[in-house]
Order: C-alpha cells, then sequence, then structure tokens
C-alpha cells in the first residue's frame, strides 16, 4: 500500500508557520478545535508540530513576561517544542507509518526535499485496518 492513499494533502491541513504569533497559533487552533498543528518553515519546509501544552508551558515558564493578553508580541519560532512529531518521506514504507502512527496522532508527510505536502491522520490507517479485521472474521466463519 502506498502512503499517498491515506494522504490528506497540505491545502486541506491546518498549518501555522514559524513567524506566527502565539495569539495566531492559539485561535487558529481554537477555531479548528485541534490540539496540535504543523509548522512549516518560509520555504514549506516541516519544522515541527506545536501543541497546546507547549504553549502553555512556554507561557508559564515566561514568569508572567507572556500571557493571553500580550500573546500577539511573540512569534511561535521562540516556544520549544516539547515533542518531536517525526515526519515520513512520501516514499516511506506502510511499516514506517504505523510505527510514527502508534504515537502520533497524526505523521507528517514530506518530499524528497523535506517540504511538507501533507499529513496521514492516524485514525484513517485505524480504519484501513478494521476493513481488513471485518474481513478476516467474516471469512472465518
Amino acid at each position: 500500500m502506498n502512503i499517498a492513499f491515506f494522504l490528506l494533502p497540505k491545502q486541506e491541513v491546518i498549518t501555522v508557520t514559524l513567524d506566527s504569533t502565539l495569539r495566531q497559533t492559539l485561535e487558529r487552533m481554537e477555531y479548528h478545535r485541534y490540539t496540535a498543528v504543523p509548522i512549516l518553515s518560509k520555504d514549506g519546509t516541516y519544522a515541527g508540530t506545536v501543541t497546546e501544552g507547549d504553549l502553555l508551558w512556554h507561557m508559564k515558564n515566561s514568569n508572567g513576561k507572556v500571557n493571553f493578553e500580550n500573546a500577539s508580541k511573540f512569534l511561535l519560532k521562540e516556544v520549544p517544542l516539547k515533542v518531536d512529531n517525526k515526519p515520513v518521506s512520501i516514499d516511506a514504507n506502510m511499516e514506517d507509518l504505523i510505527n510514527l502512527a502508534k504515537v502520533q496522532n497524526f505523521v507528517p508527510v514530506v518530499d524528497d526535499m523535506n517540504r511538507f505536502i501533507g499529513i496521514v491522520r492516524r485514525s484513517q490507517i485505524i480504519e484501513y485496518c478494521e476493513k481488513f479485521v471485518s474481513k478476516e472474521s467474516i471469512n472465518t466463519l
């Protein structure tokens, strides 16, 4: 099976850039009801994944310097990311994809120049596997 079969293309993925402000990032995540989103650099390469926890811990550890009222004055690139969500190459095998999906809610997908081209959601992989389990159950009856 090809990873491209599961790919949610970049145009349909909610992302932020390293130059987004904390406020923009928070508002975007809140509006779409996501707890984590991919971060892209100016040239479209995958730069990491920011989580709600990353933002909250950054605010907490700033000793009052960063808060919700002034979050538009601080850039996302200043936020340390606690989790290193690894991307997978579009040419990778399904085993690599599944291994990452076991520990990540979504797996960023990049091309051979590390440019972000989309994500694969863990739920899509589970749904795909469910079809095989259902077929096996029917065949064993």
